[in-house]
């Protein structure tokens, strides 16, 4: 097997973990473009496994990005949220089939709470199947150590995981509700459909109207959304979106994508949402006087 044919087989591995260490489709991009480079300049003769070398570079290169990342991200304005890596509308079965491999927006946002090894270790472990043997040389740490950041990793992301197992088919009901009620300012059927305590993450990045701050309560939410609703244009069109594999709510002005929403839920209520205005995550370019209504 040539270099080239070996990296393609792996491509999809690499990118899977990078952009789930990373939050960022732009940077996992960049981190396997990095990772093919390296493979392309070493001397493979003595390499027996290329996935492991493969898998061994991506991490350490993503490791390192992940590092310079936090720094960039506390300059950052307002609550960073993961970049979507799939956006699709009406996706066909196999394409569902292919995102359901992608790991949901509020998943990542939970994974920000790890320290990059820490992250680096859980994802290998919990999402790719590595044993410690396996982890431990590719992170340069012991069996033991890796032991010991998988259970803390575990302990943190179970705690800022949903509390209750939905249906996809009722968590999507409940999204449509909610964009309904939203998308005709319906104050009190917004309010209805939140937990007491929800909560509102958005995304703006300082490049598109967003609340810096997570905003907490139902009635501070649901006026929010009514005021939006007050100040939106009729070139505002709202739809329902498949985002990493899960049910978004999606927000266009002119037939341009202007914000993604997806909500964590026990199926009869939300408890929390997490949207994303900042238009160089969404691919559209547009800017915070066309963005509309903010979030």
């Amino acid at each position: 097997m040539n270099a080239e044919t070996a990296f393609e087989t792996h491509r999809p591995r690499l990118f899977g973990l990078s952009y789930r260490l990373l939050g960022s489709r732009s940077d996992a991009e960049d981190v396997v473009q990095d990772t093919w480079l390296r493979w392309q300049q070493t001397d493979r003769s003595g390499i027996r496994d290329a996935e492991a070398w493969l898998v061994t570079a991506a991490t350490r290169l993503g490791i390192d990005r992940l590092r310079a990342a936090r720094v960039q991200r506390e300059r950052y304005i307002g609550p960073w949220l993961p970049e979507p890596s799939g956006i699709d509308e009406s996706p066909s079965p196999e394409h569902s089939a292919e995102l359901a491999e992608q790991v949901s927006l509020a998943f990542l946002a939970v994974l920000e709470r790890l320290g990059p090894e820490e992250r680096a270790a859980f994802l290998l472990k919990e999402a790719f199947d590595y044993d410690y043997a396996q982890i431990a040389p590719l992170l340069g740490q012991s069996e033991a150590n890796c032991r010991q950041m998988v259970h803390r990793a575990r302990e943190r992301v179970q705690a800022g995981r949903p509390r209750f197992d939905v249906a996809p088919e009722n968590h999507r009901r409940l999204l449509e509700r909610f964009m309904q009620a939203a998308s005709r300012g319906d104050r009190s059927a917004i309010a209805a459909l939140l937990r007491e305590d929800a909560q509102l993450v958005s995304d703006g990045g300082g490049k598109a109207a967003a609340v810096i701050r997570p905003l907490l309560g139902a009635a501070r939410i649901a006026r929010l959304f009514w005021a939006a609703y007050r100040r939106q244009d009729p070139a505002i069109a709202w739809r329902m979106g498949i985002v990493n594999g899960e049910p978004a709510i999606l927000r266009y002005r002119d037939g341009r994508l202007t914000a993604v929403m997806v909500a964590i839920s026990d199926g009869e209520q939300i408890s929390e949402l997490f949207a994303i205005v900042n238009p160089d995550k969404l691919g559209t370019g547009v800017t915070a006087q066309d963005g509309g209504a903010s979030w």
